[in-house]
């Protein structure tokens, strides 16, 4: 499988030589389920060897050059369809700077990714691990995530998940033409293999995460989230609640890290981009921030 050199650590020294060995940026993943946030990359040795310590065990891995893009796939257990490829943020503040979060901000489709990509990724990773887990017994049925690096040697796998993950799955989901209860039910009953391919719409979508104070630490929960009609009434544009609760006065309030996922869409990501955040900008939430700068980089790219 095409991913980066790793070494699973357990022991302090252990750490050392591995760090030693892949240099930086060095990138240190707790060995264990931690929410999308269990990861650390960094220039800094010391915030490494921290890390590594408050885990216990960790994976310390060679670093990816290249941009990550995300691509979902439905299998059934036999036939496998590719979703559209997204690319998401996962750094909490503009510049990817800050901590690691489960995601600020996605878009799709990815006008700079090369050629073929999704046929390339079908062909050296997800086909090989479907036939994989069909000869140990374990026949793959639902949605596997795979997460990439378009790295200067080709794609290489950061991660696998085996669930939509958001805010990849605003935008995929909000592009995708073929009926996704079909599609759901065809990977459920064996029958992707007669949809043969799913239909796109055209244009495109940005998703933006307004995200409460302190995330990703321990987000202030309970505060009143205003502006949510005004955003949803804007033309092409809505809401979508992620960390949010019914307040006693019947209002809506923050009940989690990442607050609300707010869409935009439009005929290119330009026009999606304005919209999703000129919606945003109608959101107030004490203490609340998201990053300004998604698919901001793709647009400029537009104008070259």
């Amino acid at each position: 499988m095409p991913t980066a050199k790793a070494r699973a650590c357990r022991t302090a020294s252990q750490v050392t030589e591995a760090l030693d060995t892949f240099g930086p940026p060095y990138v240190v993943k707790n060995d264990g389920l931690a929410a999308g946030k269990g990861v650390v990359v960094t220039e800094d040795r010391a915030v490494a060897e921290r890390h590594a310590r408050e885990c216990g065990r960790v994976v310390v891995e060679e670093f990816l050059d290249g941009p990550e893009v995300s691509l979902f796939v439905l299998s059934d257990g036999k036939h496998a369809l590719p979703l559209l490829p997204a690319q998401d943020f996962k750094r909490a503040h503009d510049g990817d700077l800050g901590p690691n979060t489960g995601g600020m901000g996605s878009y799709a489709p990815v006008p700079w990714a090369p050629a073929g990509l999704s046929d390339e990724v079908m062909g050296s990773v997800v086909r090989p691990t479907l036939v994989e887990m069909n000869r140990r017994g374990a026949r793959y049925q639902g949605l596997l995530y795979v997460g990439l690096s378009l790295t200067s040697q080709g794609p290489r796998v950061v991660e696998f998940n085996a669930r939509f993950g958001d805010p990849e799955t605003q935008v995929i989901l909000d592009r995708l033409s073929t009926p996704v209860g079909a599609v759901l039910q065809a990977t459920d009953t064996a029958g992707l293999g007669a949809i043969g391919s799913l239909n796109w719409k055209t244009g495109a979508a940005v998703t933006v995460v307004v995200a409460a104070e302190n995330y990703p630490g321990d987000p202030v929960r309970g505060d009143l989230v205003h502006g949510l009609g005004t955003a949803n009434a804007l033309e092409g544009a809505y809401v979508l609640h992620a960390g949010t609760a019914w307040a006693p006065d019947g209002g809506v309030k923050a009940n989690g890290g990442r607050v609300l996922n707010v869409v935009g869409t439009g005929a290119d990501l330009r026009q999606a981009r304005d919209r999703a955040y000129e919606a945003v900008s109608y959101i107030e939430l004490r203490g609340s921030f998201h990053r300004t700068d998604i698919a901001e980089r793709a647009v400029a790219q537009m104008q070259d």
